[in-house]
């Protein structure tokens, strides 16, 4: 089984959104499909739930953590036959829950939106992520994704030049188009709408699905750890707060490589 985690400390990242668009999009390809929704909010269950009958099944799993020592329910049970999981995680995991979280996983996303606020917490947690949730030592790889972008948008270069110094992949830009909150008020997926409505959003997700097939160049190499522990202990982690903006290049707009995906 395939198990993608996406997960970032910082709330309204966009966890649900591409969540549910990744899920949809394996289920679309016949793909078995469950999604395991750790978040207290419940918001990817809720998605599953008024999920129309006419489109493809996806598994839900309620793996919310309980409150108090009780042991957890059967609703975290994921079917055998699973091929892809997909697990939303809540926002401020750390520790345990963290560090159960990566166990989990042979690929972990982060979305980020493109704040000031949220891309210092994210830098936070990336840190938090190698040195106590065992990113270091485990064999997942690792992306970020610019989420909730608008057109007018900027992105900090020192989140770019930061993510290049860990071999961190900075792998595409999603837009916050309405296309996506349309979908998920309808329990779909962008994949499973009109082609010609959504090619815009089809062409912003499909580098997570060439990277998690490996078909992206530098999408993950080795010492990334020993990176982080090296920048923490120089003091080069403040490269992101030093501000300084610049546009995100659209890699997609630019050279088309992923203009004839589906």
């Amino acid at each position: 089984m395939r198990t993608i985690l996406i997960i970032n400390s910082k709330g309204g990242s966009g966890k649900t959104t591409l969540t549910t668009n990744l899920a949809s999009y394996y289920a679309s390809k016949k793909v078995r499909t469950a999604i395991m929704d750790y978040d207290p909010q419940g918001s990817s269950l809720e998605w599953l739930r008024i999920r129309p009958g006419h489109v493809e099944k996806i598994h839900g799993a309620n793996a919310v953590p309980p409150k108090s020592a009780a042991i957890r329910s059967t609703q975290t049970w994921v079917p055998v036959e699973t091929e892809t999981l997909i697990i939303d995680a809540p926002a401020g995991a750390k520790g345990l829950l963290l560090q159960e979280l990566v166990r989990k996983a042979n690929f972990i996303v982060i979305p980020v939106a493109p704040s000031p606020i949220d891309i210092h917490a994210t830098a936070d947690f990336i840190k938090e992520l190698f040195l106590f949730g065992g990113a270091r030592n485990s064999k997942a790889k690792i992306a970020v994704v610019a989420n909730r972008v608008r057109s007018s948008s900027l992105i900090y270069a020192s989140l770019e030049r930061f993510l290049t110094s860990l071999k961190l992949p900075f792998i595409t830009s999603i837009s916050d188009s309405h296309n996506y909150l349309h979908a998920v008020g309808n329990g779909l997926g962008v994949f499973e709408m009109d082609e010609a409505t959504t090619s815009v959003e089809r062409r912003e997700l499909a580098p997570i699905f060439l990277w998690i097939e490996g078909q992206l160049p530098n999408s993950q190499e080795a010492g990334i750890g020993n990176k982080i522990i090296q920048l923490e202990r120089s003091g080069k982690f403040a490269v992101l707060r030093s501000g300084g903006k610049a546009l995100l290049s659209n890699i997609l707009n630019s050279t088309g490589r992923f203009k004839n995906l589906p």
